[in-house]
């Protein structure tokens, strides 16, 4: 016998109608990360599909099947993994940005206060298990 499923969310229009606007826009940020350095795109990505896999099937489904975004999903989904090159590039990434920083902030203390956050971030990502081979 199998266990019964909980029956799926049910959410107003209204509350469909907000969360779809902010998957969109969670996506738009994580492909702008993409391109801009400190920028992050994981964490928006993940945003954007919780908040799609709530109000839009069809938006969730291409999320998943997305040839950059799609293994990042189904890594999270399985076991809140993330591959060595996804940490690899934020890496990268976090100190090409953390450089422009310190050479570009009006102030010390600016620069110190990004720097750390890009740091507690790493930290955090790579804390994060790999994905099983």
């Amino acid at each position: 016998m199998k266990p019964e499923q909980p029956p799926p969310e049910r959410h107003s229009a209204l509350t469909r109608a907000l969360l779809y606007g902010f998957a969109l826009l969670c996506l738009v940020l994580g492909l702008i990360g993409v391109v801009v350095p400190g920028m992050p795109t994981t964490v928006f990505i993940l945003m954007a599909a919780w908040a799609a896999a709530r109000s839009s099937p069809r938006l969730h489904a291409w999320l998943l099947n997305h040839r950059l975004f799609g293994p990042l999903l189904h890594n999270w989904a399985n076991g809140r993994t993330v591959s060595r090159r996804a940490k690899w590039s934020a890496t990268a990434t976090m100190a090409v940005c953390a450089v422009i920083v310190s050479f570009t902030a009006h102030r010390t203390w600016l620069a110190v206060l990004a720097i750390a956050c890009m740091a507690t971030v790493l930290a955090w990502l790579w804390s994060r298990p790999l994905p099983p081979p």
